[in-house]
């Protein structure tokens, strides 16, 4: 099993995407890049802890690659918007790519040049990617919090 963490707006789409993706295990959304220890989500939406809502996604590696969960990532959201997804703003939906080894860190770096090589989007792509930084687990009712409403994704547009 890998790790892989990727903040793209609103953790509640984005998590409800890669459950969907054979060969992930599980996603769980949080917080990640942020100063403020065990962060909550009244903390994070002041958009004063630096967190990014995120979701952690566990994965077998021999049956989805990462650069598969890059695409995934690519086309869940908007990359070219800096701290906005939809209509949510602010620095908590950032798009970033916290990578987790060295490997995580070319794949992501290489997907993304390549994307803007492509001219794949109108603009450039503004995803940060950063080291992994503590992972807070959200709490438990945003976790899956789509299926426990009957929604399969959010209505933002991605």
């Amino acid at each position: 099993m890998k790790l892989a963490t990727f903040g793209a707006g609103c953790f509640w789409g984005i998590e409800a995407t890669f459950r969907r993706v054979p060969g992930v295990l599980d996603v769980a959304v949080g917080y990640s890049g942020g100063t403020t220890v065990d962060p909550t989500y009244q903390q994070v939406c002041t958009d004063r802890t630096g967190h990014a809502e995120v979701v952690q996604v566990a994965y077998d590696p021999g049956k989805v690659g990462y650069e598969e969960l890059l695409e995934v990532f690519w086309t869940c959201h908007d990359p070219t918007q800096k701290n906005r997804q939809g209509p949510d703003v602010g620095s908590q939906y950032r798009s970033v790519i916290f990578y987790h080894d060295a490997d995580q860190e070319a794949e992501a770096r290489a997907s993304k040049a390549g994307l803007d090589a492509l001219g794949r989007f109108r603009r450039p792509i503004a995803t940060e990617i950063v080291p992994a930084a503590p992972f807070y687990r959200a709490e438990e009712y945003h976790q899956q919090y789509l299926k426990k409403r009957g929604a399969e994704s959010c209505s933002s547009g991605y």
